[in-house]
């Protein structure tokens, strides 16, 4: 009786060992990451793209900037400073969060527009980390996360245009990126969302480089096979856009037709088990270059731009933070960003939106290291 209770204890310990070794495996292979290198926010808020000098607004400048929304008033929130960027940089146009982290990816800074930049943020330390650099670089990077890796899908080699085929996955165990099947059709520009264990990738430009026409391409990535097919195109090619899944359907809200003179409010919802789109209720301010997220299951829409480049009075960088309530199909508007900009890196972690980064001016002309945080506690 002695031995057989000694062996049943013998027995539960090794499994119980068992199964803690099983739960730190699974652990460190969906939540662990390889330390980075530490890298010091910027001291210049902003720098221009021509040469990659340190930049002061002009009050004409600062005249581009917008703050009032047409939408109801919602909850106001408050916006808070945060770690700024180790350097100036805009055109990321999106970012991604994994494991608890925003990711920022590609887009100009330092006088050039074909970097493979790579910046982490940590919110617990508010403080930023360097990660292993695309491959080749590019500006307005499609990215998102599946499954514990970040992908990230082709980009423009030139300024905003000469759009790049190229996609690559980032492993984060190993801080290493691997490519992957590359587009069928190259493009810049474009929204990558994950659904259903495959990734998205939803309007965007592409060539002729010179034409830099918008499509309405809606192609669909599956990692288990490395391969791509094709899905109904989005209504409307657009660019720019902000993306979210939210519920199983894909909302592909504002963008712009072709360039920023061209802005639009359409907001369109993508129906996967029946391949359509339908109309929901369209943005409150229309724009292009703007981060949108889920946060307290509603869609923040916060920045972007518009107007028409070297008209003075007709330049709009966009601070409006205006929310949508899938529930109601409606909008209200929040308080504005402090700091105006377009193609910034916005992300949801815990309760804050956090923006990073960002052009400041109308077009690429002046990049932005401005960090903000915004919550409606």
């Amino acid at each position: 009786m002695h031995y057989q209770r000694r062996r049943f204890l013998a027995l539960a310990a090794a499994a119980c060992g068992i199964i803690t070794d099983h739960l730190a495996a699974l652990a460190q292979t969906h939540h662990s990451h390889t330390p980075l290198p530490e890298a010091k926010s910027s001291a210049d808020p902003f720098a221009r793209l021509q040469g990659g000098t340190p930049h002061h607004l002009t009050p004409d400048q600062e005249s581009q900037r917008s703050f009032n929304s047409p939408a109801p008033k919602g909850q106001q929130g408050r916006w808070l400073a945060r770690a700024a960027l180790p350097i100036p940089r805009s055109e990321m146009a999106w970012a991604t969060e994994l494991n608890g982290r925003l990711h920022v990816i590609g887009g100009y800074g330092e006088g050039r527009v074909d970097r493979g930049y790579h910046h982490v943020y940590d919110p617990q330390h508010d403080a930023w980390y360097n990660a292993a650099a695309l491959p080749r670089g590019a500006n307005h990077v499609a990215v998102t996360t599946l499954d514990g890796r970040i992908y990230a899908f082709g980009g423009f080699l030139e300024q905003n245009r000469n759009p790049d085929h190229n996609a690559y996955v980032y492993d984060p165990v190993q801080n290493s990126w691997s490519q992957i099947a590359p587009l069928p059709r190259p493009r810049g520009a474009a929204a990558a969302v994950a659904l259903d264990g495959k990734i998205h990738l939803i309007g965007g430009a592409s060539s002729p480089t010179a034409e830099r026409a918008s499509v309405g391409w809606h192609e669909v990535y599956d990692p288990k096979s490395d391969s791509w097919s094709i899905r109904k195109a989005l209504p409307g090619a657009r660019d720019h856009v902000g993306a979210v899944v939210y519920q199983g359907r894909i909302h592909i809200v504002g963008g712009r037709f072709n360039t920023f003179e061209y802005n639009t409010d359409l907001h369109h919802v993508y129906v996967s088990d029946r391949d359509t789109w339908e109309l929901r209720s369209p943005l409150p301010t229309p724009r292009s270059g703007h981060g949108l997220v889920i946060y307290r299951d509603r869609f923040f829409a916060m920045g972007g731009e518009g107007g028409i480049i070297n008209k003075p009075g007709q330049q709009t960088v966009f601070g409006q933070m205006e929310s949508y309530d899938p529930r109601t199909d409606s909008w209200q508007s929040h308080a504005p960003m402090p700091t105006p900009r377009h193609a910034v890196g916005a992300v949801a972690i815990g309760d804050f939106i956090y923006v990073a980064g960002g052009g400041a001016v109308l077009g690429g002309g002046v990049q932005s290291a401005i960090h903000e945080a915004f919550s409606l506690s």
